[in-house]
């Protein structure tokens, strides 16, 4: 019987990103990272949840996140959320360290032995996206993501789409047919515009279309995904399996990308993706964050049926004492306990502080518009 219990939940900033630490009276040290964006929110969001847990037995994940969500009358958003997952991502740190295995242990067992990963791609020209299209392929990846459109108006001319569809065609030829191409629209296209960029983008066959608009409308984003030759994934500015739940109803995606660090976390991940699962939906966790958000979404990647693909953009250089390794566009399934990533603090302590800040952007007009 485990006597274990919580005696302090302290933040650590590394660099951009925000870490949490939940901390036992036994000396076991759990781990998780929660939302960079809106840093300082969420970090006062620990701090309240911290009434919650100190003196309480950390097995009980499934108990404290039901105390953490119900606990507060006004429930959900990236705030709210992003706490709650950071902390009981940290959690199942400490139980899988405890218990001497890996959290995907604790959540069925691994159904697969690697994991597939996509790379981002970027550049200001043309020239630019084939030069970082073609270095990524040659580091082994087998996919590659990118956002090809500027953010749109409501309604765009042929200028605004000949560009995108320049882009996609120029990385489509430096990649080849065998690796796999996957557009990010990043919820700055109208349905409208989304419809009419799916149409002229299918020929190069895109994996998917990522955010085709904002998801606060889900019949719009269902618009799309049944009228668009391409497949749609959508998910990671939704939260618990609540928002998720009408996506899968309205059929609106065929890919859903919830974020561990975002949604609720590990275990509500997994309650999304066997939802998903009943409606033949893949899973492709969204993770352009930190390295423990990595660790919590290999994890996940290694037990979920239907785990489709999987983001990054650190496998923990400069954070964690051994970084995952990329091989041929994949990681082999994480052996160790717990989130399989133990942080390097001194390392993390010299890293300099900053804040990730969403850029506003203004149309020629003054009008603002989604980045």
């Amino acid at each position: 019987m485990v006597s274990m219990r919580i005696v302090d939940v302290a933040l650590v900033q590394g660099g951009i990103y925000l870490f949490v630490k939940v901390i036992t009276d036994e000396g076991i040290v759990g781990w998780g990272e929660g939302l960079p964006d809106h840093f300082r929110s969420v970090a006062a969001f620990v701090e309240e949840c911290k009434r919650f847990l100190l003196g309480q037995d950390p097995f009980r994940i499934e108990h404290l996140w039901q105390t953490l969500f119900r606990g507060f009358f006004w429930k959900g958003g990236f705030v709210h959320c992003s706490a709650i997952s950071a902390i009981e991502m940290a959690l199942w740190d400490i139980k899988g360290k405890v218990l001497g295995v890996p959290v995907y242990e604790l959540l069925g067992g691994k159904v697969r032995e690697r994991i597939r990963l996509y790379a981002h791609i970027k550049g200001e020209t043309l020239d630019d996206l084939k030069r970082s299209a073609e270095e990524r392929v040659r580091h082994g990846f087998t996919a590659v993501k990118f956002c090809p459109v500027d953010p749109a108006r409501p309604l765009e001319g042929p200028s605004f789409i000949r560009k995108a569809v320049e882009r996609v065609k120029a990385v489509r030829e430096a990649i080849g047919w065998e690796v796999d191409l996957l557009l990010d629209f990043h919820g700055r296209t109208t349905p409208a515009v989304a419809l009419q960029l799916a149409e002229e983008v299918a020929p190069f066959k895109p994996f998917w279309i990522e955010e085709p608009c904002q998801p606060l409308n889900v019949e719009a984003l269902a618009e799309v995904a049944h009228r668009s030759p391409v497949p749609v994934a959508t998910g990671e500015r939704l939260f618990t399996r609540w928002q998720f739940r009408e996506v899968l109803e309205k059929r609106a995606a065929s890919v859903l990308q919830p974020d561990p660090c975002i949604c609720g976390g590990i275990f509500e991940l997994r309650k999304i993706a066997a939802m998903a699962e009943a409606y033949y939906v893949g899973i492709a966790p969204h993770n352009p964050y930190g390295p423990l958000n990595t660790a919590a979404a290999l994890q996940l990647a290694a037990c979920l049926p239907n785990f489709v693909i999987q983001e990054h953009i650190t496998l923990g250089e400069g954070f964690l004492k051994q970084p995952f390794e990329q091989v041929g566009g994949y990681v082999v399934v994480p052996q160790g306990v717990g989130l399989c990533a133990e942080p390097d603090e001194a390392q993390i302590a010299t890293l300099s502080q900053s804040f990730r800040e969403t850029p506003l952007v203004h149309y020629e007009d003054g009008a603002v518009g989604d980045w």
